[in-house]
Formats: C-alpha cells, structure tokens, sequence
C-alpha cells in the first residue's frame, strides 16, 4: 500500500461506521462498500481525498475521508477522520405515501384488492371475465 493508505475495512471499524471489523469486511464482501463508484474488496487502499460510500440499513452514507487511521479511537476523533456529506433524509412529508391497513382488519376483499391495484398504478388486473369474451 502507498504512504498514507489503509485497508478499507480497517479504516471503516476505526471511524465507527462497523462495530467490528469482521462486520465492515462482511459489507465489503457483498458489494456494500464503494469508493469512487465501484465496489471494493476489503484489503483495497483508502486514502486522504477519497470518496467511500457504505449502504447501512439501506441507506447510503457518502464520507470523504480527511484522516487515514487504523486504530479504533474516540468518537469525537473518529468524526474528524471524515466529512460527512449524506444528503439529509427525506421528511415524513416528501416521502411517498404507502397505504396500511389497520391491524387485524384481516385479509382485503376481491375489491379492496382492485382499488389496490388500481392505486398502485397496475389497472389490467384479472377480473376472471375473459372466459366470457371467447363464446
């Protein structure tokens, strides 16, 4: 590795993003890491500058790394290893409304499936008539 430059795993468990770093080599395993768009292995080299994108909880968390460390440190050391730039999470409002049905209400009716269909933009549901146009 160059001058400077860690292990990807190791750099993720000393900032904290990973409890442990079998957790950030795990997530690095299954294409959960990525620096500058493409996924890497664990032992890749994470440098001053780089942009390292991790999907926690099916989030993205973008971090550019300002400070190469190995070691686990504190909390308030960690943050400083990086900048945060995430986008903010979208408000209650902004997000898209999903209907629910109350709990316990049971399984919905032939037609309470339909409005849920037609709600969800899919209006070609079998209504089980076509056998009706072939006579």
């Amino acid at each position: 590795m160059a001058a400077g430059a860690v292990r990807v795993d190791s750099w993720l468990w000393a900032v904290r993003v990973y409890k442990t770093r079998s957790q950030a080599t795990t997530a690095c395993r299954a294409g959960h890491v990525k620096i500058g768009g493409a996924s890497v292995k664990a032992a890749q080299a994470v440098k001053i500058g780089d942009q390292v994108r991790v999907r926690i909880a099916g989030f993205d968390r973008i971090l550019v790394v300002k400070q190469t460390i190995v070691k686990r440190v504190s909390a308030v050391t960690a943050a400083e290893s990086y900048v945060d730039e995430t986008p903010p999470a979208p408000t209650r409002e902004e997000r898209a409304f999903a209907p629910m049905r109350d709990r316990g209400a049971g399984r919905p009716t032939k037609r309470e499936r339909r409005d849920l269909e037609k709600l969800r933009g899919r209006d070609s549901v079998d209504t089980g008539d076509e056998w009706m146009t072939e006579l």
